[in-house]
Formats: C-alpha cells, structure tokens, sequence
C-alpha cells in the first residue's frame, strides 16, 4: 500500500467510474475511519452504498454506486472540518486503490439534508470507486502566491507547501494563504470563493502531512 505522501501525490479527481462493485473490506477500511472521525471530531459523516445513479442530476458524474456524505452539527468550522477530515477519507481511498471525486452543489445534496435532523448542515459528498481512468494533474499556482516567509524559507514549511499545492480545491481555485509567523507557528486563511473554507482544510491536512506535524504549530 502507498504510504499518504505517495497517496497525495498520484490521487485526481476522477468523475466517471466503470460501475464496478468496490470490495466489501475497502468499504469496511472506509466505514471504520469514518466511525474514527465521527467518534473524534462529532461530526456526522455517513457513507452511502451500492445506491443505484445517486447522481442523475449531474450529467458530468457516470456510474457511481458510493459516496460520503460529510455532515456536521452547524458551526463556523464546519466546513474546514469537513475537508480537513473528509480528505483523510479520500487518501486512504487512494491507498485502497480507489478514485474519487469531491461534490458540491448537486441534487443528490438536497435530498439528503432532507432526511436529516435539523441540526446538521452537508458540507460536501466525495464519490468514490473505480474510475475510467485514474485523472490527471491540473497547473496551479506558484508557490509564492500561496504563501508568505520573510527570509529564508525553512525546509519544513517548502515540504508543507509543495503537499499543500497537491490539495483538491473548488474549480482548482487554491484560494489559500499560508503564512510562516514571527513565532514561528503557521497560520493559515481561505480567500473569496465556492468552497474556499472546505478547500482550506484540505490543504491544512496536506501541509501537516508535509511539513510533518512535530515541526510546526498551528497560529
């Protein structure tokens, strides 16, 4: 199995899937993890199986059976929860051999708030399976547009950013900023844009598994 570095380095979004049945001990892999994360964090992520076309709203979404619907008690940090947990989700897929895909504003998201109590808010859905392909790498940034040092930059924080740069974000918009403090601690802020704060818990997971987490804290 690749380990999370080489997990964050192979993994894109991938949209059409070939149907196939994903094997019972992966969906067991994943539904353990979430049960983890819900146990850790009380969010609500729940993962959906073997639901037949759950996404006929979106023409771009083809043949996918299994999702992750990443819900949380309503909170000003729901949505940098959601993608900072929900991306652990996606790089153990990865691990397990699987493809997906992060989904925002689809039809399927309505019905399912729908069925929940009112004190849960759907951040977002990951898709998941077997993909046509395994997607491909889209240009980004610079790395000098996603962050701020003032004088050298320590090789900690380059290894953070390079992971970082490797994140999912909304219609590839990487409106994060991290910024290496006097103190020495990193902070990090989301910009303008669909998704920017699920975006920026993405890419604070992948800075931290960059950067290493016993080199740095948190601003």
């Amino acid at each position: 199995m690749m380990d999370l570095k080489e997990a964050m380095e192979n993994r894109h979004s991938v949209r059409r899937y070939v149907g196939k049945d994903v094997e019972p001990e992966k969906k067991e892999a994943i539904a353990s993890l979430i049960s983890e994360i819900n146990a850790e964090t009380g969010m609500h992520f729940e993962l959906h199986s073997g639901e037949p076309n759950p996404f006929t709203g979106d023409n771009r979404m083809i043949n996918v059976r299994d999702y992750v619907a990443l819900l949380g008690t309503k909170s000003a940090d729901l949505n940098e929860k959601a993608g900072y947990h929900g991306e652990r989700l996606v790089l153990l897929m990865t691990q397990l051999g699987l493809d997906s895909c992060w989904i925002g504003n689809l039809p399927i998201m309505e019905k399912t708030i729908n069925e929940l109590k009112s004190e849960y808010e759907l951040a977002c859905i990951i898709a998941f399976g077997y993909g046509e392909d395994h997607g491909k790498p889209h240009e980004g940034k610079a790395m000098g547009e996603l962050c701020r040092v003032d004088g050298e930059m320590p090789a900690w924080f380059e290894n953070g950013m390079r992971y970082a740069m490797l994140a999912p974000t909304a219609i590839n918009q990487q409106k994060f900023l991290f910024t290496l403090e006097s103190d020495g601690k990193v902070s990090a802020t989301f910009g303008k844009g669909p998704y920017s704060q699920v975006d920026l818990g993405i890419a604070k997971l992948h800075f931290e598994l960059g950067a290493g987490k016993e080199n740095f804290e948190w601003a």
